[in-house]
């Protein structure tokens, strides 16, 4: 009787259970993104959702590019339905507000019985009529007081904020809560505006440096320049941050490395992840019913060293040490 080394039988075994995983069927997800490729948190929603469903799904992206063309969204969503009519996804992923209004409410919303996992989401879930018997999703939530708290802290006696920011539907639900944060963190709160073109921003920016001691900007991708072109989110807040002169919080990681002072951000990488991991519980079947919508839970403190030495900001040593610390990039 010939026997085997143990060796043997656990290579086998392994060979058979990766030989099961590999031919396992994947799940298919179609993954509609509001915006374009190369707005930044886009991206990391882009890559959260990668890190949690790459192994086990087939990913079909489709973006409606509403941030440089929002006239056309509703265009866009209808081929984006035609997408999914023709896929036959085993799940979707929609991110941010536009994707909700223009594509998972008319088009699956208690119409289908794909499971739907929303991201991004800055309005209050009941203007979509979420959850729903299909959707569940994270909302995303700003760290706008602690950010406030940060800038306090690097530059004492701030007390006036006012917000720049590209109208949006987004932007617009983003701002409701505005005022709130804004009061809790001890400041008096000036005012807010959602600008189209970049020289009203820049217009804002100049009365903005006489009303308030620090101001929020991001969420500038699409705004047209001088000629009537689309930005970049980076080129806008950089241009903006220089009009202004003075401290300036972001909501992003990009808006701090384009030259906003400070912000405590939230993280596309756990938008993207946890409606990824919400996706796949209920692709393997647990009822969306028990899949309860939630938000994001974690703040990372950033500072961009440049604009602090800019504005000759000598921060104490306590304030600076949790934090990372980044460069402007060009």
């Amino acid at each position: 009787m010939k026997y085997y080394k143990p060796g043997l039988f656990i290579i086998l075994f392994s060979l058979i259970f990766m030989h099961q995983i590999w031919g396992a069927e994947k799940y298919k997800v179609l993954i509609v993104m509001s915006y374009d490729e190369t707005y930044p948190f886009e991206s990391e929603m882009r890559d959260g959702i990668n890190s949690g469903l790459k192994n086990t799904c087939e990913l079909t992206y489709f973006y409606l590019n509403t941030k440089n063309d929002f006239e056309n969204g509703p265009q866009r969503a209808e081929e984006a339905y035609i997408l999914y009519q023709n896929l036959k996804p085993d799940g979707v992923i929609a991110a941010d507000d536009d994707a909700q209004a223009m594509f998972v409410v008319p088009f699956l919303k208690d119409q289908v019985e794909t499971p739907v996992m929303f991201c991004g989401v800055n309005a209050d879930p009941k203007e979509y009529g979420y959850p729903a018997t299909n959707v569940s999703g994270i909302l995303e939530r700003g760290h706008i007081r602690e950010s406030l708290s940060l800038v306090q802290q690097l530059v004492p006696g701030i007390s006036t904020y006012g917000r720049i920011i590209k109208d949006s539907p987004m932007a617009r639900a983003a701002l409701q809560s505005n005022i709130r944060e804004v009061e809790a963190a001890g400041l008096t709160y000036i005012n807010a505006k959602l600008p189209q073109t970049l020289h009203e921003a820049l217009a804002l920016a100049e009365k903005f440096k006489s009303e308030c001691d620090v101001i929020m900007v991001s969420t500038l991708q699409g705004i047209l320049d001088e000629n009537g072109e689309s930005m970049t989110n980076r080129t806008a807040i950089s241009r903006i941050v220089k009009a202004f002169g003075k401290p300036t919080i972001g909501s992003t990681f990009s808006d701090v490395q384009d030259g906003a002072l400070c912000a405590v951000i939230q993280s596309g990488k756990e938008q993207g992840r946890t409606a990824a991991d919400m996706l796949l519980a209920a692709m393997e079947g647990k009822p969306v019913s028990q899949i309860p919508i939630t938000q994001n839970k974690y703040g990372r403190r950033i500072i961009n060293v440049d604009t602090m030495n800019d504005l000759c900001i000598e921060p104490k040593p306590i304030v600076i040490r949790n934090a990372e610390l980044v460069r402007t990039e060009e």
